[in-house]
Formats: structure tokens, sequence, C-alpha cells
């Protein structure tokens, strides 16, 4: 029976995979992690609490170091998450935090997410919403002179910022060895106005998956994963193959469409603390142009399950 269950998975995230790569078009808006595994809360609030843990991750992304002087995109992303039970009902609750800054853009967004927890089968089911605050800065010390030599109208003149209210939807999906997620950022697709016209953002849709597989050696265990992002118009596919010793140390390689070739490592320090490294080989049009991408990840798990006291019993001579 065991075994049965066992192969239904594998076949279920096989099927998993092929949906994903048939719809996978180019990359789009969002901003891109490789150690994409430890930022889900950022865009799927039915992740929190998925753990039954008190997660606490972060993370920084230097991307094409070396393609500018200034200008090229760097990602940090802070995200919180804990189960708890409230009147009775099975929850999970985050916060997210990440700041893009890319050229002229400095976006920092800020969201609480809150999950509502379903048993369904052999796993648990969270149905998340996520609601905060996206805040959009544009500097106007970045000149681009269009063919007349004028400036672009589209950039302000003096540094603008906008903030806007942001919201998202997921669906995640979590046994023993297996997860499945399905969500949307930018809902509401706000709209900001910081010069001319009224651009938005857009909405994004994530489909996720991840299968914890055991090997022969009871000490290795395969760990395959991938991911799908798109804005609709402009979409991305990653797939991931880590292998970890123990349940302390991981390493393998990624592959993201039209894009890079990543390795990553990691550990787990005091059964609590873990660190992670990811490089990205550029293999895009700009890949002579620059030195690759680099990925430093932090994070801290507690376990949030108390035992019970036992309970004391007074002795019949002092009642």
């Amino acid at each position: 029976m065991r075994n049965y269950r066992t192969n239904m998975k594998i076949r279920l995230f096989l099927v998993t995979i092929l949906l994903m790569v048939s719809v996978f078009l180019k990359a789009q808006q969002d901003p891109q992690f490789s150690q994409f595994m430890f930022t889900q809360l950022s865009i799927n609030p039915g992740f929190a609490g998925s753990d039954d843990k008190i997660n606490v991750f972060a993370l920084t992304r230097q991307q094409w170091v070396g393609f500018m002087d200034k200008g090229t995109p760097q990602i940090s992303v802070f995200n919180a998450d804990a189960a708890f039970t409230l009147f009775k009902l099975p929850l999970g609750a985050g916060i997210s935090i990440k700041n893009d800054i890319i050229g002229f853009n400095n976006d920092t967004e800020i969201n609480i997410s809150l999950a509502y927890k379903v048993n369904i089968g052999s796993g648990v089911l969270g149905i998340g919403i996520k609601g905060g605050i996206v805040n959009t800065d544009i500097s106007g010390e970045w000149k681009y002179p269009d063919a007349d030599g004028q400036d672009d109208p589209a950039i302000p003149k003096n540094q603008k910022g906008m903030a806007m209210v942001d919201l998202g939807f997921g669906l995640f999906y979590k046994t023993n060895d297996l997860y499945l997620g399905i969500a949307s950022t930018h809902l509401n697709e706000a709209e900001f106005d910081l010069q001319q016209g009224k651009p938005a953002l857009q909405r994004h849709y994530y489909v996720n998956a991840g299968y914890n597989m055991a090997l022969s050696n009871p000490l290795l265990e395969f760990k395959p994963s991938v991911l799908v992002q798109s804005d609709g118009t402009y979409s991305q596919l990653s797939i991931n193959a880590l292998l970890e010793y123990n349940k302390k140390i991981w390493g393998g390689v990624s592959w993201r469409t039209d894009n890079a070739i990543i390795g990553v490592l990691g550990i787990e320090l005091f059964n609590w603390v873990k660190i992670g490294y990811s490089y990205d080989f550029v293999t895009s049009d700009i890949m002579g142009y620059n030195s690759g991408s680099h990925e430093i990840m932090m994070g801290f798990s507690f376990d949030v399950k108390k035992e019970k006291t036992p309970e004391k019993y007074k002795s019949i001579r002092f009642l």
C-alpha cells in the first residue's frame, strides 16, 4: 500500500511538471530567485504555517554583477511565518517584506498573509490571502535622452514616489514528501501615476511543486522542484534538482529557461539555522557582459509543538 501511494505521488509530481512545461513562454515582471524554495511565502499566502514551525528567512540577490556601474538589480526579501490556532481554527500567518532596486526604480512591498488549513487525504491544504502596501520610487537622477537629445518625458525630473494597496491569493497543499502550490499576486492591479500615463502592477501567476524522494542510502534524499511564474504575457520555467545528505547538507543545480544555469549549496547548523548560496551562470544574450548573479540565504526554524505538561496530583493526606 505504501509503495502504491508513493508511486501515485510521483506520478502526480510528474504530471504537474508536464502541465507547467506546456504553458511556459519566457520570463516576467516580478523579481526572480534561484533559491525559490525558501521564498514561497512572498508569492503564496497559502504557504503560511505549512511547516508547523516558526520560520524566519532572509535572502539577498545581486544580479548581473559587473553589467553596469550602477543600476543592476539588487533584491532582498524577508519572510516570517508560523502556525497557530484561534477559536479552534487551524491557521497560519506570515509577513513578507521585499525590496527590489533596478535602474531608477526602487520598489518595496510589505504584505501580511493569513491561511486557513484543511486536512485533505494524507496532507494539509492551506487556503491563503494576503494584503499590504507596495511603494514605488523613481529617481530623477537617471537620464535617458531620446534620438533628438531630449530627456525621456516618462521619467520625472525629481525623486517621486507612490504607495498602493496590493492583494494576493494562494493555495498550498503539502504532505510529508510532496507539495503543490498555485498563487496569484497583484490581484487588484493597482495603478500608479508618477509621470505620464498610469502603468499598473501586473497580475502575476505562480505554480510550483516539489517532491522528497528517498534513496537506497537512508542518509540521502533527492529533492526535485519546479516553478512557473507568469504575468500572462511573459512566463518563465525553473527546474531545480537538489541532493540532501542527512537532512543537513544540500547541493544541486537549477535551470531557468532562456536565462541561467545555477549552482546551489546549503547547510543546516545547530538543527535550526540554515545558510544557502547560489550562483547564476547567465546564458542569455548578456552573458558576455557580466560575471553572473549571487544569492545568499539565511533562515531560522523553531518547532512550536509543545509537549503536554504532566498532570500533578496532590496526596489524599492533604485534601
